[in-house]
């Protein structure tokens, strides 16, 4: 099957994209759409807010009847009636009126400003207002948080709990959103157990499907339960064809290399896989294949946890991303490195790191031992500094690109 390639990780990742086609879209109820990804531009049907309301408690009033209000001269005006939030005045306003309001009431017509009740004396039926309200004072306007007929939200947006609160106050019970993926996780070797099953000489704990099937599900996918392969030929074509049937893009964790032990390959050929590329110019994350079977990327991962970990956040993640039609744009960003840094050329380096702010920016600091075994580097770890195949030397203080290790909203339902 030849011998891996050195693939750029952002080559690799439009090879991936490309190849990670839309899944169409479902009608889902409010509370159900968190994490999802919206298939619809979303326009207010109405001003947002609806009509002309007051900021505050106090009184709305005309500016004209209050030239020259002060403390020691205050202008007596006749309250005629409230606005309530719910329950708006009968009446607007003529000279010398004013309507008592509550703040998220109606703006009577007539009023320009509202009083608030502290630069007022209420008696009897009358308020004294001591200080003239600059034009528009206190007031929140139609239409000043999005206008009628406005773009509030476009397709492809991730609906957090603003986007939710914000589908809620345009008066949307219901929303169109991209087809969640389904994801299988396939995990070989026989060298692994299950949290909870007795130890025996040789054995690993398996943890990749654990962190791979929840970084799927954080980035807006259905996973299926994962599925155990053992390091033998026929078992491992069984199990990629099962799971295949069922799933939208399949992770296969291990088993990913040429020792004659390693029979995903195989197993991916004889099925009728299309092979998109082998190996990535990358460490930790080497032996990565990604490629279609029927239609549906397919990632071959390594087993190390960390470059599990690692590849998934550079590939498989956006992948099922654009699966939903969420925009990538934006996702990296950039920090400076705290410490100096030195590698051989060849390949890039994808540094587990830790952020802090300081006064002079943002700061990405390794978390310790870098080895594609040592999971303990990714407890702490923020972002993914990149350190391209070409560097050698990166001083401290120097400016690098860092990918979010936490970059979806999770939809854990």
């Amino acid at each position: 099957m030849g011998a891996s390639q050195q693939l750029e990780v952002d080559d690799a990742l439009r090879i991936v994209l490309a190849a990670s086609g839309g899944l169409g879209s479902e009608t889902l109820a409010l509370d159900a759409a968190l994490g999802r990804v919206l298939a619809e531009d979303v326009h207010a049907e109405q001003a947002l807010p609806p009509f002309d309301s007051s900021a505050m408690d106090g009184f709305a009033v005309r500016r004209a009847d209050l030239a020259g209000a002060g403390a020691d001269t205050p202008v007596a005006l006749r309250v005629i009636d409230e606005s309530r939030a719910g329950l708006p005045a009968a009446a607007g306003l003529a000279a010398g009126q004013a309507i008592a309001i509550s703040t998220g009431a109606i703006v009577p017509v007539g009023a320009d400003a509202v009083v608030p009740r502290e630069q007022a004396r209420r008696e009897d039926g009358v308020v004294r207002v001591l200080e003239r309200p600059p034009a528009g004072a206190h007031l929140r306007h139609a239409g000043e948080d999005v206008p009628a007929g406005a773009r509030a939200l476009a397709r492809g947006t991730a609906l957090g709990p603003a986007q939710l609160a914000m589908l809620a106050s345009l008066g949307r019970a219901r929303v169109e959103c991209a087809r969640a993926p389904r994801v299988a996780v396939l995990v070989t070797g026989d060298e692994l157990l299950a949290p909870g099953e007795p130890a025996r000489p040789g054995a690993i704990r398996e943890s990749n499907s654990h962190s791979l099937g929840a970084l799927a599900r954080c980035a807006g996918a259905r996973v299926a339960p994962a599925v155990r392969v053992p390091d033998e030929p026929e078992q491992t074509r069984a199990a990629i064809a099962g799971a295949a049937a069922d799933a939208d893009a399949l992770v296969i964790c291990g088993g990913m290399s040429v020792g004659e032990h390693d029979h995903v390959r195989p197993a991916l050929e004889a099925l009728g896989a299309r092979q998109l590329f082998w190996g990535l110019a990358l460490r930790p994350g080497h032996p990565t294949w990604f490629g279609t079977l029927d239609g549906r990327p397919v990632f071959g991962l390594p087993g190390n946890p960390v470059s599990a970990i690692v590849t998934f956040v550079l590939l498989a993640g956006p992948a099922l991303r654009a699966m939903q039609g969420a925009a990538r744009a934006g996702e990296r960003g950039s920090a400076l490195l705290e410490q100096p840094y030195e590698k051989p050329a060849g390949r890039a380096h994808a540094l587990r790191c830790s952020l802090s702010l300081r006064a002079d920016g943002l700061y990405a600091r390794p978390t310790g031992a870098q080895g594609s075994h040592v999971l303990s580097s990714m407890l702490a770890a923020d972002v993914l500094a990149l350190i391209p195949s070409a560097v050698t030397h990166v001083p401290a203080g120097a400016r690098v690109e860092v990918e979010p290790l936490h970059p979806w909203t999770a939809a854990l339902t």
